[in-house]
């Protein structure tokens, strides 16, 4: 049965009051701060250009979220086109509006905001940005407000960027060239940087328009050439602010005749501007192939420690991970991900001297597909024990044994954080190199660690993971006995 919900006064207001736009223009001058919000969403709703148009002129607050309203609006431009129509009108004049505060248009589509709700009434006032605390803002700002008149200052249109095609999509492009018809008098600023597929010198037009010391997180998902990334980085180091870099899928295949220096050239030509970059947290390198022999020389540049590092599916030396394992940027890692690093036959020094820096901060560690065999984990084990903050362990594609792998529940489990276990199937339980599983031998190792666990107290989730697909079914289904 359908349930109708009547309208509210304040609805039945809007409706009202945008009948007639010329009347609902003509009464923002004296509208109360509170009916702003909804009486925008009503005008956007309804495509009543002129009402936004004139609304954003007179904007009591110093951001306007629009990206997340018009994310529910579909489609957009019109939304967007009325806006920035009213900001042109605001940017030809050489003072502010008394009233106006707007200072961010903010068009990203997750911003993370209750605004609407909060304003709309969706959302109790009691939650965190209440409308009490909002009108107390208010307040306090119109008591510290200096004047009639404000002189204009640059206004900042804040989105983020996902350049994934040849051309720019008509939103990109429709922004861009409104940002450089008001130069100087619109900012573009960009949060996050996303590069899946276009050509770099399309992307360098874009960037030329962008506020790049605004920019916190850059990723880079796309097959790059080395010399491509070593073009791309003078871009890199203007971004000052920058807390969190990924890096996938940079090659190397058109340097195989060129000499050894000519590649130095390049690869120094990116770290040299990792030194600019003082305030990454999060560093992310996959499949990023220049990196054997030549890690440290990107460790180096980094001036502030790290709190995330992934290095996943490259190719590494052992003089590579020995650096790793000393400098100062891996000494207060958070999260640390090797996956797919082949390990097989080097020293695990360098994992215990890792592990043992990091101790007192390590949340999470992947080790997955890294070649680990008996002898070195069984080496790890003791510095694995002391990161007394882990609460997540992967460990699933590595050749280790039943009684091994007893030994590391025995070392993780009783750690008072330690939630979650991804794990190998031990090399007793399938028949042979390449045989499937054993499911006799399965169900006693599932057996004893159920009585590992009941010994220890902890009632903590073991994922038991087999990289044989023929078997993954059964392991899925003896998860349950676990939990």
């Amino acid at each position: 049965m359908n349930r109708w919900r009547p309208l509210r006064l304040l609805d039945l207001a809007n409706q009202s009051l945008l009948q007639d736009e010329a009347l609902a223009i003509a009464a923002l001058n004296s509208l109360p701060t509170e009916l702003f919000p909804p009486l925008f969403m009503a005008a956007a709703r309804g495509r009543h250009s002129k009402t936004l148009k004139a609304m954003l002129q007179a904007w009591p607050f110093t951001r306007l979220p629009l990206g997340a309203l018009m994310k529910t609006l579909q489609p957009h431009r019109d939304i967007l086109k009325a806006a920035l129509d009213g900001l042109d009108v605001l940017l030809a004049q050489k003072f502010r509006p008394r009233r106006w505060k707007l200072k961010v248009l903010d068009l990203q589509a997750n911003p993370h905001t209750d605004f609407w709700n909060i304003w709309s009434g969706t959302l109790p006032t009691t939650s965190k940005g209440s409308l009490e605390e909002l009108r107390a803002k208010r307040k306090k700002v119109d008591n510290s407000r200096m004047g009639e008149k404000q002189s204009l200052a640059p206004m900042e249109v804040l989105t983020d960027l996902c350049l994934k095609e040849t051309n720019m999509d008509e939103f990109l492009t429709f922004l861009i060239k409104r940002v450089k018809q008001r130069e100087g008098l619109l900012a573009l600023c960009c949060r996050k940087l996303k590069i899946v597929a276009m050509p770099l010198q399309n992307i360098e037009k874009i960037l030329k328009t962008v506020q790049l010391e605004y920019v916190q997180e850059v990723e880079v998902n796309c097959t790059w050439e080395l010399s491509t990334l070593a073009r791309f980085a003078p871009r890199l180091g203007q971004m000052v602010n920058l807390t969190g870099l990924r890096l996938s899928h940079i090659v190397m295949s058109s340097f195989v005749s060129w000499a050894a220096e000519d590649v130095e050239k390049l690869v120094s030509q990116f770290t040299s501007q990792l030194l600019s970059l003082h305030q990454l947290q999060d560093l992310y390198l996959g499949s990023v192939f220049f990196l054997e022999g030549r890690l440290d020389q990107v460790l180096r540049c980094l001036k502030t420690p790290l709190e995330t590092l992934f290095i996943t599916n490259c190719l590494l030396l052992e003089s590579d991970l020995t650096y790793l394992s000393l400098c100062l940027s891996t000494s207060h890692l958070r999260h640390l991900s090797l996956s797919d690093v082949n390990l097989a036959g080097l020293s695990p020094e360098f994992l215990q001297v890792l592990l043992s820096r990091a101790s007192a901060t390590l949340h999470h560690l992947d080790l997955h597909g890294c070649g680990i065999t008996d002898s070195q984990l069984t080496a790890i084990l003791p510095a694995l024990g002391d990161c007394s903050q882990l609460t997540t362990f992967t460990f699933c594609g590595n050749p280790v044994s039943m009684v091994v792998l007893e030994n590391l529940l025995r070392h993780t489990l009783p750690l008072s954080k330690f939630r979650i276990g991804l794990f190998p199937v031990p090399l007793e339980c399938y028949m042979g190199i390449q045989g499937p599983l054993h499911l006799g031998n399965l169900q006693g190792y599932l057996t004893q660690l159920r009585l590992i666990k009941q010994e220890l107290g902890r009632p903590n989730s073991v994922l038991l993971f087999s990289d044989r697909v023929c078997s993954y079914d059964v392991i899925i289904l003896r998860f349950c006995d676990l939990m």
